[in-house]
């Protein structure tokens, strides 16, 4: 009975079955040595109406100092190296178009000794290259600031993480200096918080240091809402008819400090 086991028809049949068994293995062996592949950081379109504004490989549309800028990997990278050290804020700018009313979606990452932020309806300065003056949604990597309403180089703090607050003109704005004289501890003193939104440290508990953290601007007439993780952070009514504004640049910033990084992902926008 053994000898007949081993006739040429068992034997190719045999042979056929170590052969598939054999390219089985390999196929498997090849899988777990190829390296994992990160997520890919650039979405598709939203169903919602968003559209990417940052092709995740390229600065096209955007304009800024390359000395503090770079696309890589899927990321808008502002860094700040020991040998780049700023000594005025700058901005990557969306050179495609103002914006006036719309909703923004991304993504950031921050070094703890990092601040940033996201601005918005905006002025470009003609004064200091790629440099913005207007509303900003603020970032710092210690998490001290990031979700609140910040005005760069005009009346400073609009909200704090954690209000809503109706911001009004002040009583004298044609007086020369006025601007500057209406701000205490940097901050607006022509505002009202109306509501509040969480405790400024409880809200912080939301947002993740030194990893990945969400943001979803809603621009839209005199209300500006930042959203840090799905939460509202603040909430911005601005009623001051001297110093507000319905359009202007949307850029990202790094700011004057020691050396940092920031990184921006998944930029999409939708105009309303």
């Amino acid at each position: 009975m053994k000898a007949t086991l081993w006739t040429p028809k068992y034997i190719l049949w045999r042979s056929l079955f170590m052969l598939i068994i054999l390219c089985s293995l390999q196929a498997c062996r090849e899988k777990q040595a190829k390296p994992a592949v990160e997520q890919s950081t650039t979405m598709a379109p939203d169903t919602d109406g968003f559209e990417s504004i940052f092709d995740g490989a390229t600065l096209t549309h955007w304009e800024g100092d390359s000395t503090y800028w770079r696309a890589e990997n899927g990321t808008i990278v502002g860094e700040i190296t020991p040998e780049t050290l700023l000594k005025k804020n700058t901005f990557l700018i969306y050179n495609e178009d103002e914006l006036g009313d719309f909703e923004l979606k991304t993504e950031f990452r921050i070094s703890e000794s990092g601040n940033s932020g996201i601005n918005y309806r905006s002025d470009l300065l003609d004064t200091i290259p790629f440099a913005l003056r207007g509303y900003q949604a603020d970032i710092d990597g210690k998490n001290r600031y990031t979700g609140q309403n910040y005005e760069e180089r005009k009346r400073t703090t609009l909200a704090y993480r954690g209000e809503k607050a109706v911001i009004t003109s002040h009583e004298n704005p044609d007086a020369p200096g006025s601007l500057r004289a209406n701000v205490k501890n940097n901050a607006w003193q022509s505002r009202e918080v109306v509501e509040s939104l969480g405790h400024i440290d409880s809200l912080q508990t939301k947002i993740h240091a030194g990893d990945w953290n969400e943001v979803h601007l809603i621009i839209k007439g005199n209300r500006l809402q930042h959203y840090i993780n799905g939460v509202l952070m603040s909430d911005v009514i601005d009623n001051d008819s001297v110093n507000q504004k319905s359009s202007g640049f949307l850029g990202v910033q790094v700011h004057v400090g020691p050396p940092m990084k920031v990184e921006y992902r998944n930029i999409r926008l939708k105009k309303l």
